[in-house]
């Protein structure tokens, strides 16, 4: 799977970042780093950060959630799904 989305549960910019995902018909993979500390580590190592929503493709890395930017996964999910 080309996209991951590093949430917590609580977090409701994660569940946003999840809906817009889906209504483009994206796939994703969701890590809930609050139930794996090795993706919490993962997440700072790729992000630099401890907070969630965390998206990326790739080499895109997308903090926080930004319609506009999460375009850009959405657009470098499906050129991956065609290679």
């Amino acid at each position: 799977m080309d996209v991951k989305v590093y949430t917590s549960p609580t977090c409701p910019w994660c569940k946003k970042t999840k809906e817009f995902l889906s209504k483009e018909g994206v796939k994703f993979e969701e890590v809930d780093v609050t139930q794996d500390p090795e993706a919490l580590d993962e997440l700072v190592r790729i992000a630099g950060v401890r907070s969630v929503p965390v998206t990326t493709c790739g080499n895109d890395v997308l903090v926080g959630y930004d319609p506009d930017r999460l375009q850009s996964i959405v657009n470098c999910a499906r050129q991956h799904s065609e290679v």
